[in-house]
Protein backbone atom coordinates (compact mmCIF):
# COMPACT_ATOMS: atom_id res chain seq x y z
CA UNK A 1 0.00 0.00 0.00
CA UNK A 2 1.60 3.17 -0.94
CA UNK A 3 1.48 6.31 1.31
CA UNK A 4 -1.47 7.30 -0.61
CA UNK A 5 -3.51 4.76 0.05
CA UNK A 6 -2.71 4.56 3.64
CA UNK A 7 -4.17 8.25 4.28
CA UNK A 8 -7.31 7.62 1.68
CA UNK A 9 -7.69 4.36 3.86
CA UNK A 10 -7.73 6.21 7.26
CA UNK A 11 -10.05 9.38 5.48
CA UNK A 12 -12.40 6.82 4.56
CA UNK A 13 -12.27 4.95 8.11
CA UNK A 14 -12.01 1.84 5.75
CA UNK A 15 -15.51 2.15 3.74
CA UNK A 16 -16.17 -0.03 1.42
CA UNK A 17 -18.21 1.74 -0.95
CA UNK A 18 -15.47 4.67 -0.63
CA UNK A 19 -13.28 1.85 -1.82
CA UNK A 20 -15.23 0.89 -4.55
CA UNK A 21 -15.77 4.44 -5.81
CA UNK A 22 -11.60 4.94 -5.22
CA UNK A 23 -10.58 1.81 -7.59
CA UNK A 24 -13.16 3.00 -10.22
CA UNK A 25 -11.78 6.25 -10.51
CA UNK A 26 -7.94 4.85 -10.68
CA UNK A 27 -9.22 2.38 -13.34
CA UNK A 28 -10.75 5.51 -15.51
CA UNK A 29 -7.11 6.50 -15.04
CA UNK A 30 -4.89 4.22 -16.44
CA UNK A 31 -4.23 0.21 -16.55
CA UNK A 32 -3.47 -2.43 -13.76
CA UNK A 33 -0.33 -3.37 -14.96
CA UNK A 34 -0.84 -6.95 -13.71
CA UNK A 35 -2.90 -6.96 -16.44
CA UNK A 36 -0.13 -7.25 -19.05
CA UNK A 37 2.21 -10.22 -16.43
CA UNK A 38 -0.29 -12.66 -16.08
CA UNK A 39 -2.92 -14.29 -17.15
CA UNK A 40 -5.99 -17.25 -16.40
CA UNK A 41 -4.93 -19.94 -14.53
CA UNK A 42 -0.90 -18.18 -13.84
CA UNK A 43 -0.12 -18.62 -10.16
CA UNK A 44 -0.35 -15.02 -8.39
CA UNK A 45 0.41 -13.00 -5.15
CA UNK A 46 -3.12 -12.02 -3.22
CA UNK A 47 -6.59 -13.79 -2.45
CA UNK A 48 -7.89 -15.66 -5.21
CA UNK A 49 -11.60 -15.64 -6.25
CA UNK A 50 -12.48 -18.95 -7.15
CA UNK A 51 -15.15 -20.27 -9.38
CA UNK A 52 -16.66 -23.13 -7.71
CA UNK A 53 -18.23 -24.41 -10.88
CA UNK A 54 -22.46 -25.64 -11.15
CA UNK A 55 -21.92 -27.88 -8.33
CA UNK A 56 -20.22 -31.11 -9.22
CA UNK A 57 -17.14 -30.79 -7.92
CA UNK A 58 -15.79 -32.35 -10.39
CA UNK A 59 -16.41 -29.16 -13.20
CA UNK A 60 -13.57 -27.44 -10.52
CA UNK A 61 -10.77 -26.59 -12.52
CA UNK A 62 -7.60 -27.62 -11.09
CA UNK A 63 -6.10 -23.73 -10.69
CA UNK A 64 -9.03 -24.19 -8.29
CA UNK A 65 -8.76 -27.49 -6.22
CA UNK A 66 -5.12 -26.86 -5.90
CA UNK A 67 -5.85 -23.50 -3.94
CA UNK A 68 -8.64 -24.55 -2.02
CA UNK A 69 -6.39 -27.80 -0.45
CA UNK A 70 -3.76 -25.18 0.30
CA UNK A 71 -5.98 -23.10 1.85
CA UNK A 72 -6.36 -21.64 5.26
CA UNK A 73 -9.23 -19.42 5.10
CA UNK A 74 -12.11 -20.35 2.48
CA UNK A 75 -14.75 -17.52 2.34
CA UNK A 76 -17.37 -19.37 0.51
CA UNK A 77 -21.07 -18.67 -0.92
CA UNK A 78 -22.99 -20.42 1.73
CA UNK A 79 -25.71 -23.15 0.32
CA UNK A 80 -24.87 -21.96 -3.57
CA UNK A 81 -21.85 -23.92 -3.11
CA UNK A 82 -22.03 -27.52 -3.45
CA UNK A 83 -20.95 -28.80 0.75
CA UNK A 84 -18.86 -31.92 -1.67
CA UNK A 85 -16.71 -29.36 -2.83
CA UNK A 86 -15.88 -28.21 0.97
CA UNK A 87 -15.56 -31.64 2.28
CA UNK A 88 -13.65 -32.95 -0.76
CA UNK A 89 -11.26 -29.97 -1.00
CA UNK A 90 -11.26 -27.95 2.19
CA UNK A 91 -10.54 -30.33 4.68
CA UNK A 92 -7.64 -28.20 6.33
CA UNK A 93 -8.99 -24.92 6.10
CA UNK A 94 -11.44 -22.55 8.42
CA UNK A 95 -14.82 -22.42 6.39
CA UNK A 96 -17.03 -19.07 7.20
CA UNK A 97 -20.31 -18.63 5.05
CA UNK A 98 -20.40 -15.42 3.53
CA UNK A 99 -24.11 -15.40 3.18
CA UNK A 100 -25.94 -12.73 6.13
CA UNK A 101 -22.13 -10.52 6.16
CA UNK A 102 -21.97 -7.58 4.60
CA UNK A 103 -18.76 -5.87 3.10
CA UNK A 104 -17.98 -4.16 6.42
CA UNK A 105 -17.37 -7.56 7.79
CA UNK A 106 -16.18 -9.55 5.04
CA UNK A 107 -13.57 -7.31 4.10
CA UNK A 108 -11.44 -6.68 7.19
CA UNK A 109 -11.90 -11.13 7.56
CA UNK A 110 -10.30 -11.50 4.50
CA UNK A 111 -7.63 -8.83 4.73
CA UNK A 112 -7.13 -9.49 8.42
CA UNK A 113 -6.08 -13.08 7.28
CA UNK A 114 -4.08 -12.80 4.53
CA UNK A 115 -1.94 -10.23 6.71
CA UNK A 116 -1.50 -12.09 9.13
CA UNK A 117 0.24 -14.68 6.60
CA UNK A 118 -2.80 -17.11 5.58
CA UNK A 119 -3.94 -18.42 2.59
CA UNK A 120 -7.05 -17.26 1.71
CA UNK A 121 -9.79 -18.26 -0.68
CA UNK A 122 -12.93 -16.65 -1.54
CA UNK A 123 -14.88 -19.27 -3.10
CA UNK A 124 -17.96 -17.73 -5.37
CA UNK A 125 -20.85 -20.23 -7.03
CA UNK A 126 -20.52 -20.54 -10.84
CA UNK A 127 -18.01 -18.35 -12.36
CA UNK A 128 -17.22 -15.47 -10.21
CA UNK A 129 -17.37 -13.02 -13.51
CA UNK A 130 -20.88 -14.04 -13.84
CA UNK A 131 -23.23 -12.44 -11.64
CA UNK A 132 -20.79 -13.03 -8.68
CA UNK A 133 -20.10 -9.58 -6.88
CA UNK A 134 -16.73 -10.05 -6.86
CA UNK A 135 -15.24 -6.81 -8.26
CA UNK A 136 -16.71 -4.83 -5.44
CA UNK A 137 -15.29 -7.24 -2.84
CA UNK A 138 -11.88 -6.93 -4.90
CA UNK A 139 -11.62 -3.73 -5.39
CA UNK A 140 -12.12 -3.16 -1.53
CA UNK A 141 -9.28 -5.40 -0.53
CA UNK A 142 -7.35 -3.85 -3.51
CA UNK A 143 -7.86 -0.32 -1.76
CA UNK A 144 -6.15 -2.05 1.69
CA UNK A 145 -3.16 -2.70 -0.01
CA UNK A 146 -4.51 -6.55 -0.27
CA UNK A 147 -3.76 -7.92 -3.94
CA UNK A 148 -6.74 -10.22 -5.47
CA UNK A 149 -7.21 -12.12 -9.04
CA UNK A 150 -9.79 -14.44 -10.54
CA UNK A 151 -10.08 -18.15 -11.11
CA UNK A 152 -12.79 -18.70 -13.68
CA UNK A 153 -14.98 -21.52 -12.69
CA UNK A 154 -17.93 -23.32 -14.76
CA UNK A 155 -21.00 -20.91 -15.20
CA UNK A 156 -24.09 -23.30 -14.77
CA UNK A 157 -25.32 -22.26 -18.02
CA UNK A 158 -22.37 -24.72 -19.55
CA UNK A 159 -23.21 -27.48 -17.11
CA UNK A 160 -27.24 -27.01 -18.05
CA UNK A 161 -26.15 -27.55 -21.80
CA UNK A 162 -23.94 -30.70 -21.17
CA UNK A 163 -27.20 -32.03 -19.44
CA UNK A 164 -29.28 -31.15 -22.55
CA UNK A 165 -26.71 -32.49 -25.04
CA UNK A 166 -26.97 -29.66 -26.99
CA UNK A 167 -24.80 -26.65 -27.61
CA UNK A 168 -25.85 -23.28 -26.91
CA UNK A 169 -24.41 -21.94 -30.35
CA UNK A 170 -26.18 -24.23 -33.56
CA UNK A 171 -25.60 -23.04 -37.28
CA UNK A 172 -28.36 -21.52 -38.35
CA UNK A 173 -29.91 -21.80 -35.23
CA UNK A 174 -28.35 -19.96 -32.64
CA UNK A 175 -25.82 -17.22 -33.54
CA UNK A 176 -25.79 -15.34 -30.23
CA UNK A 177 -25.73 -16.28 -26.48
CA UNK A 178 -27.27 -14.11 -23.83
CA UNK A 179 -27.11 -14.62 -19.94
CA UNK A 180 -29.33 -12.78 -18.34
CA UNK A 181 -31.63 -12.29 -15.63
CA UNK A 182 -35.58 -11.05 -15.21
CA UNK A 183 -36.25 -7.92 -13.33
CA UNK A 184 -36.70 -8.11 -9.59
CA UNK A 185 -34.07 -6.78 -6.52
CA UNK A 186 -30.81 -6.59 -9.34
CA UNK A 187 -32.99 -5.05 -12.29
CA UNK A 188 -35.68 -3.08 -13.04
CA UNK A 189 -38.46 -3.70 -15.57
CA UNK A 190 -36.83 -1.22 -17.60
CA UNK A 191 -33.25 -3.02 -17.76
CA UNK A 192 -35.29 -6.54 -18.27
CA UNK A 193 -34.30 -7.38 -21.87
CA UNK A 194 -35.80 -11.17 -21.92
CA UNK A 195 -38.38 -10.60 -24.52
CA UNK A 196 -36.14 -8.56 -26.74
CA UNK A 197 -33.51 -11.39 -26.61
CA UNK A 198 -36.43 -13.86 -27.19
CA UNK A 199 -37.58 -11.84 -29.97
CA UNK A 200 -34.07 -11.85 -31.92
CA UNK A 201 -35.28 -15.20 -33.26
CA UNK A 202 -30.89 -16.58 -33.58
CA UNK A 203 -30.38 -16.06 -29.60
CA UNK A 204 -30.20 -18.68 -26.31
CA UNK A 205 -31.31 -17.10 -23.83
CA UNK A 206 -29.51 -18.24 -20.58
CA UNK A 207 -31.89 -17.26 -17.42
CA UNK A 208 -30.21 -17.23 -14.36
CA UNK A 209 -33.13 -17.33 -11.75
CA UNK A 210 -34.96 -19.00 -8.70
CA UNK A 211 -37.92 -21.07 -10.03
CA UNK A 212 -40.18 -19.00 -8.38
CA UNK A 213 -39.58 -16.40 -11.69
CA UNK A 214 -40.53 -18.46 -14.22
CA UNK A 215 -44.27 -18.30 -14.12
CA UNK A 216 -43.79 -14.65 -14.21
CA UNK A 217 -41.09 -14.69 -16.90
CA UNK A 218 -42.98 -16.77 -19.28
CA UNK A 219 -46.06 -14.75 -19.17
CA UNK A 220 -44.04 -11.80 -19.51
CA UNK A 221 -43.00 -13.14 -23.01
CA UNK A 222 -46.71 -14.47 -23.87
CA UNK A 223 -48.01 -10.92 -23.23
CA UNK A 224 -45.61 -9.48 -25.42
CA UNK A 225 -46.71 -11.63 -28.26
CA UNK A 226 -44.06 -14.09 -28.12
CA UNK A 227 -44.83 -17.68 -29.75
CA UNK A 228 -46.05 -19.92 -27.31
CA UNK A 229 -44.28 -22.97 -29.11
CA UNK A 230 -40.53 -21.73 -28.67
CA UNK A 231 -38.72 -24.37 -26.97
CA UNK A 232 -37.31 -23.98 -23.00
CA UNK A 233 -35.52 -25.85 -20.80
CA UNK A 234 -35.69 -25.36 -16.72
CA UNK A 235 -32.38 -27.26 -15.38
CA UNK A 236 -33.03 -27.54 -11.84
CA UNK A 237 -29.51 -27.45 -9.61
CA UNK A 238 -27.47 -28.19 -12.83
CA UNK A 239 -24.86 -30.86 -12.24
CA UNK A 240 -25.94 -31.08 -8.29
CA UNK A 241 -27.31 -34.61 -7.28
CA UNK A 242 -31.01 -33.56 -7.11
CA UNK A 243 -30.29 -31.84 -10.59
CA UNK A 244 -33.73 -32.37 -13.05
CA UNK A 245 -34.51 -31.28 -16.00
CA UNK A 246 -37.87 -29.62 -17.16
CA UNK A 247 -38.38 -29.40 -21.17
CA UNK A 248 -41.72 -27.67 -21.98
CA UNK A 249 -42.28 -24.20 -24.28
CA UNK A 250 -42.96 -20.52 -23.32
CA UNK A 251 -46.35 -21.94 -23.07
CA UNK A 252 -46.38 -24.76 -21.15
CA UNK A 253 -42.89 -25.12 -18.65
CA UNK A 254 -44.38 -22.61 -15.73
CA UNK A 255 -47.29 -25.40 -15.32
CA UNK A 256 -44.67 -28.10 -15.52
CA UNK A 257 -42.31 -25.89 -13.17
CA UNK A 258 -44.96 -24.98 -10.34
CA UNK A 259 -45.93 -29.12 -10.73
CA UNK A 260 -42.78 -30.64 -9.37
CA UNK A 261 -42.54 -27.87 -6.47
CA UNK A 262 -38.97 -26.81 -6.74
CA UNK A 263 -38.42 -23.16 -5.08
CA UNK A 264 -34.40 -22.97 -5.52
CA UNK A 265 -32.06 -21.98 -8.09
CA UNK A 266 -32.61 -23.16 -11.87
CA UNK A 267 -30.69 -22.39 -15.51
CA UNK A 268 -33.83 -21.45 -17.76
CA UNK A 269 -32.67 -21.82 -21.90
CA UNK A 270 -35.46 -20.46 -24.07
CA UNK A 271 -34.69 -21.02 -27.89
CA UNK A 272 -34.31 -23.48 -30.40
CA UNK A 273 -30.71 -24.64 -29.86
CA UNK A 274 -32.56 -26.35 -26.69
CA UNK A 275 -33.76 -29.01 -28.89
CA UNK A 276 -30.69 -29.70 -30.60
CA UNK A 277 -32.72 -29.75 -34.17
CA UNK A 278 -32.93 -28.11 -37.20
CA UNK A 279 -29.37 -26.87 -37.25
CA UNK A 280 -27.59 -27.19 -40.40
CA UNK A 281 -23.60 -28.77 -40.87
CA UNK A 282 -20.88 -25.72 -40.35
CA UNK A 283 -18.49 -24.69 -42.61
CA UNK A 284 -15.93 -25.99 -40.09
CA UNK A 285 -15.79 -29.62 -40.83
CA UNK A 286 -16.81 -29.41 -44.70
CA UNK A 287 -15.45 -28.22 -47.85
CA UNK A 288 -14.32 -24.98 -46.09
CA UNK A 289 -11.49 -27.00 -44.01
CA UNK A 290 -10.22 -28.53 -47.15
CA UNK A 291 -9.85 -25.10 -49.07
CA UNK A 292 -7.13 -25.13 -51.35
CA UNK A 293 -5.74 -28.49 -50.53
CA UNK A 294 -5.88 -29.76 -54.32
CA UNK A 295 -3.75 -26.94 -54.84
CA UNK A 296 -0.69 -28.00 -52.14
CA UNK A 297 -2.11 -25.63 -49.56
CA UNK A 298 -0.72 -27.31 -45.92
CA UNK A 299 -3.79 -28.31 -43.28
CA UNK A 300 -2.39 -25.68 -41.38
CA UNK A 301 -2.58 -22.43 -44.23
CA UNK A 302 -5.96 -24.20 -44.90
CA UNK A 303 -7.01 -23.40 -40.99
CA UNK A 304 -5.70 -19.93 -40.75
CA UNK A 305 -8.57 -16.97 -40.92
Amino acid sequence: MTDTDERTAEADGGDPQAAIDAQGERRREELDDRIFEYSAGDEQEGIPFVGAGPGNPRLLTVAGKELLEAADLVVHAGSLVNSEVLDLYCADAELVNSVGKDLEELIPLMRDAYEDGQNVVRLHSGDPAIYGAALEQMDALEHEGVPTYFVPGVTSAFAASATLRTQLTLNEVSNHVAFTRPQGKTLTEEEDHISDFVGMGDVTTCIYLGTHAVRETMDRLLEDGHDPDIPVAVVYHASWPDEDVIVGTVGTVADKVEDAGYRASALVLIGDAVTGAGYERSFLYGDWANRGSSKGTSETEAGDD
